[in-house]
Order: C-alpha cells, then sequence, then structure tokens
C-alpha cells in the first residue's frame, strides 16, 4: 500500500470537525496527545506528541513519539493539507515524508471527513507503519465522532 485512509460520518458542522485536529484540549480528548502546537494556516507548524507505550512493535519498537510537517492549506470548514511530514518514533529513525490531508463534505445534515496519509518508500518499516497506523486512524475516527458529536450536542 501507498498509504492510509479513512472517512466517516460525523454529527457535527464541517468546522467543528476540521478545528478538532488543531485544537489541543480536542486533540487531547481524541487523539490522547500530550503536548500540540498547531497552526491552521498555510505555513504553520503541526506538530503532535504522544507518551510512548510500553507495547512494543517488531517493527517498529514503541508506538507514541511525535508527528510533525508543515500545513500547505487550510480551508475552514472544508479541508487542510499537511505536507513534509514525519513520525519521529520514540525508538528508531523518523518515518517520512509523507502528506496528511483530511477534507470534510457536507451530505444532508451530517458531516462526511476523509483523512488521509500518503507517502512510501519499500520498507519494512514503511509497510509496518500503514499496516499500524490504518488500525489507528480507525480508531482515532471513531474517538473524533465521539468527541465532536458530545460538544457539538451537549
Amino acid at each position: 500500500g501507498t498509504g492510509a485512509a479513512v472517512a466517516g460520518n460525523l454529527n457535527a458542522p464541517p468546522a467543528v470537525v476540521l478545528d478538532a485536529f488543531f485544537n489541543h484540549d480536542a486533540l487531547a480528548s481524541w487523539w490522547h496527545v500530550t503536548r500540540s502546537l498547531c497552526v491552521p494556516r498555510p505555513l504553520g507548524v503541526y506538530a503532535v506528541e504522544w507518551d510512548a507505550t510500553e507495547w512494543r512493535d517488531d517493527v517498529l519498537g514503541r508506538l507514541g513519539g511525535a508527528f510533525k510537517g508543515t500545513v500547505i492549506e487550510f480551508k475552514p470548514g472544508r479541508e487542510f493539507f499537511i505536507a513534509d511530514a514525519y513520525w519521529l518514533p520514540p525508538d528508531g529513525e523518523p518515518i517520512g515524508p509523507m502528506a496528511f490531508e483530511a477534507t470534510c463534505s457536507l451530505v444532508s445534515v451530517r458531516t462526511v471527513l476523509q483523512i488521509r496519509k500518503s507517502g512510501f518508500e519499500h520498507s519494512d518499516r514503511w509497510t509496518r507503519y500503514y499496516d499500524v497506523i490504518s488500525t489507528g486512524l480507525t480508531v482515532a475516527l471513531e474517538e473524533l465522532k465521539r468527541h465532536v458529536e458530545s460538544q457539538w450536542n451537549d
């Protein structure tokens, strides 16, 4: 594979959904980041950090670490595109560069969110990274859905 992608329907406005990728309290709630600096504008920094897991992957070592990139495009309530992104695992060399993007479209009253990570080289670590991240993004999307829907519908 040359990437990982997930999509889901969220019962919250597109702007609320996309803002959850840039607001620290939201990121802490749904993506379990410990620190973040995410600036939603062209050339803004996008950096998030997680505690290292105790669990070790056979190929990647511990998960967690940091993910950083540069915001190239941010259209409020519509999409963002982050380029030159790298995952810096707690152990081992960074994986990247890759792109990280999300798009929102309103279908009837629901927001359809699509998240994609792309960029690839032929190596066991990249292949394993996308295996792990595909599962991770699916879980994160469920958490994001729960977070934005509870915020919005309170």
